[in-house]
């Protein structure tokens, strides 16, 4: 088992890079692996991992519900009305009819075998859809309208609708009919009449619990301080909520949106916190990514995908680009949606994987006729739309919907800091050096160390870089030196770089300084839009403070 595991997570990895660097989506890369090692290929990864398959992906996906939750915004959900509710039902509901007429029209199923199949298809991928909502949050493509807000809200709510109706779908072909409850009085509804009653309860009492478990993660972390560090708070909070998940088998309630819940109330019980556990799940996720797609693509089944690919193909056209976009519609309908954003639903809204992952073996599993078709379009529509979707997300966002300002309480900034350390060849530089180090170590930052030569000064230089690499050993950098304008060549690199802070010396002994001292740095100073840090010559009669300068 811990040579599978071995297996599953470098392989993963590296094939979710090679699939990056070739300009595809990770998890793409991550599912060929998982062909690749999976018991149709090369029969590498143990059985025990492969039955344990199931606990494994319900964790990867505990993971990104409560990344979710950590990142909705309630005021953006307010302001959209009803049009998150509608997306949860509507563009779902849609398309799992359209390919449940399709399936009974090309693969000859009976109604209930055909709207099982839609309900597995039409299920909205957490895997793909909220990772890419996040990722649009923190660059603010249509934040001011709340869009990825609605959209994550209405998949979570779209999988507890199709989830519910798998299950009644399941239950009704495996026992031959539906159960009917009698009340008093001889008064009998059956489990189909019950739906929405069933649908109300699930919802309401996981958002619910999902409120409860939020205030009792406060109480344990932040008002009885159990804990003493980031670590173990996402642990505490990673196991309650994996608890919520796992008991919705035994209460009916959506584990999937008490989990969400949970991360959502954490942003408006404890913002403090909410923010340490948002960076907690994000270093979760790079795990549970590789594990839930590898074990994704060792569950293909080659053999029947390949005899199914083009009705299935069909199959998959027909709901998503005549049920969905009926949905889409009417979900946005009345709302200050623009033509463009609706059309942005297309690509930010499609993506299958999770729920696929998770149900499209259960029927073949249970012996229902057509299993195998079914589990056969579910991978399908996995290989096809999630990879199509998480490349079409970052893709289209740009050019379909307008960039507001970020909420930084709701997201997680991830920046990579650059940093322009502009020396001479003056006693100063160590001190310039020194500084610009000492924020690279604060900020895992990179520093680009430019000398600009005025003069011939080979000597000098080489001192120079030696100095660089004794005082940057332990700092990624890089060394540059140009011939130019001193002032003008700083802002140039400084822009080229993109360079988060300009580090430079106030004084050096150079010729320019003859003309007035701090020439170059009062220069830089008026034309930069780039904050400078001035170090001062230790030498000086000012001593050695540094100044901000923006």
């Amino acid at each position: 088992m811990l040579t599978s595991a071995l297996w599953i997570l470098l392989m993963g990895f590296f094939g979710g890079q090679i699939a990056r660097r070739l300009g595809a989506p990770p998890l793409i890369g991550m599912i060929l692996v998982g062909i690749v090692l999976g018991p149709q290929v090369g029969n590498v990864i143990s059985s025990d991992v492969l039955e344990a398959a199931d606990s494994l992906r319900t964790v990867a996906v505990m993971v990104i519900l409560m990344k979710a939750g950590l990142g909705l915004d309630r005021e953006k959900l307010l302001s959209q009305g009803s049009v998150a509710l509608r997306l949860g039902f509507l563009p779902a509901g849609f398309e799992a009819i359209a390919i449940a007429l399709a399936a009974i029209w090309i693969f000859q199923f009976d109604v209930p075998t055909g709207l099982l199949l839609g309900c597995i298809i039409g299920a909205e991928s957490p895997a793909v859809i909220v990772p890419g909502m996040l990722r649009l949050k923190r660059l603010g493509w249509g934040v001011t309208k709340g869009i990825p807000d609605t959209i994550l809200t209405g998949s979570a709510l779209s999988d507890v609708l199709l989830l519910l109706l798998f299950s009644l779908l399941l239950s009704f072909l495996g026992q031959g009919g539906i159960e009917t409850l009698t009340f008093p009085g001889g008064f009998t509804l059956s489990a189909l009449q019950l739906l929405p009653l069933q649908v109300f309860l699930e919802i309401g009492l996981g958002i619910l619990i999902g409120y409860v478990a939020a205030r009792l993660i406060v109480s344990l972390l932040t008002e009885q301080n159990w804990t003493q560090n980031t670590v173990q708070d996402v642990l505490i909070a990673a196991g309650i909520a994996l608890l919520l998940v796992i008991v919705e088998k035994v209460l009916p309630y959506s584990g999937y949106l008490a989990a969400m819940g949970m991360g959502f109330f954490l942003i408006e019980l404890d913002a403090p916190l909410a923010r340490r556990l948002r960076g907690g799940f994000d270093s979760l996720w790079v795990v549970a990514e590789i594990v839930l797609f590898v074990l994704l693509g060792a569950s293909v089944q080659l053999q029947v995908l390949r005899n199914t690919i083009l009705p299935g193909l069909l199959v998959l056209a027909i709901g998503l680009l005549v049920g969905r976009p009926v949905g889409w519609y009417l979900s946005t309908v009345g709302s200050n949606w623009t033509g463009r954003e609706r059309l942005f639903l297309l690509p930010g809204n499609m993506a299958k994987a999770t729920v696929q992952a998770a149900i499209g073996a259960i029927p073949l599993a249970r012996g229902i006729e057509g299993g195998e078709i079914i589990l056969a379009i579910a991978a399908l529509s996995i290989l096809t739309t999630a990879p199509i979707g998480a490349w079409a997300i970052p893709t289209f966002a740009p050019k379909l919907l307008e960039r507001g300002e970020v909420d930084p309480t709701k997201v997680t900034v991830v920046t990579h800091t650059v940093l322009l350390a502009a020396v001479d060849t003056s006693p100063l530089a160590t001190e310039v050096l020194r500084k610009v180090a000492s924020i690279a170590r604060r900020t895992d930052g990179e520093v680009i160390v430019l000398h600009v030569i005025n003069s011939d000064e080979i000597e000098d230089i080489e001192k120079l870089r030696d100095r660089t690499q004794r005082l940057l050993s332990d700092i990624r950098y890089k060394f540059i030196t140009i011939k130019g304008s001193i002032p003008e060549e700083i802002i140039r690199v400084a822009q080229e770089y993109q360079v988060a802070d300009i580090v430079m010396g106030k004084r050096g002994h150079q010729r320019w300084q003859q003309v007035r001292v701090g020439s170059v740095s009062q220069a830089v100073l008026e034309v930069s839009s780039i904050p400078v840090i001035l170090v001062e010559d230790p030498q000086s009669e000012l001593a050695v403070k540094s100044r901000r300068v923006c």
